[in-house]
């Protein structure tokens, strides 16, 4: 009988010691966390995302949530159009154009657990298409420049072949009204030769 009476007292004390570590660690094992992020932590992006959304382990309250993005000059770039869906918050981002760490803000909370605050960022390399449109016009100018100094360079050389053949025309007049001339000289010694009384008349 001493022995049980004395053992009881031990046995309540453990008794009590595990439901109060069970108590204490109950919620802990309950505690709100983030299950899933998009863009997850440290992705590097090429394409822009057009949201970014956190996923906790428990539901989360309809109101009093919060979800920012910042770029890497600390310019807020959601718009701050934030949607609860069961355990996911959502919200949306305006168009990114800055190549950098982007970081994403959130304060969560649920019904169990106390509010869950955090940080995390990821990686956006803007495409080097978005700095080089002013290229075009250039281009354009250049090429339209072209067919006007070949108009030209043609106008020219149709110009040139006209002349020439105005020289050729007139040289071949010239020579044609000096053969022309030099035939009726011959014809008219001729005549004079044959009927030389009419040259004495």
């Amino acid at each position: 009988m001493r022995t049980l009476v004395r053992s009881t007292p031990a046995r309540i004390a453990a008794v009590a010691t595990l439901f109060a570590l069970s108590a204490f660690l109950a919620p802990a094992a309950n505690a709100n966390t983030i299950v899933s992020s998009v863009p997850a932590v440290g992705a590097v992006l090429s394409q822009a995302p057009n949201a970014v959304s956190v996923t906790a382990a428990t539901t989360l309250l309809s109101d009093g949530n919060s979800l920012s993005v910042t770029d890497p000059n600390g310019t807020q770039v959601d718009d701050g159009s934030l949607t609860i869906t069961d355990t996911t918050a959502v919200v949306g981002l305006k168009p990114l154009t800055v190549t950098g760490i982007y970081t994403v803000s959130y304060t969560l909370l649920s019904a169990t657990d106390a509010p869950l605050t955090g940080t995390y960022t990821f990686l956006y390399n803007a495409p080097a298409s978005l700095s080089t449109p002013s290229a075009t016009p250039s281009a354009v100018t250049t090429a339209s420049s072209a067919p006007a100094a070949a108009s030209n360079s043609s106008a020219n050389i149709a110009v040139l072949v006209f002349l020439g053949l105005a020289t050729i025309v007139a040289l071949f007049l010239i020579w044609y009204a000096r053969m022309i001339w030099k035939q009726s000289r011959k014809a008219r010694k001729t005549r004079s030769r044959a009927h030389p009384d009419r040259g004495a008349k």
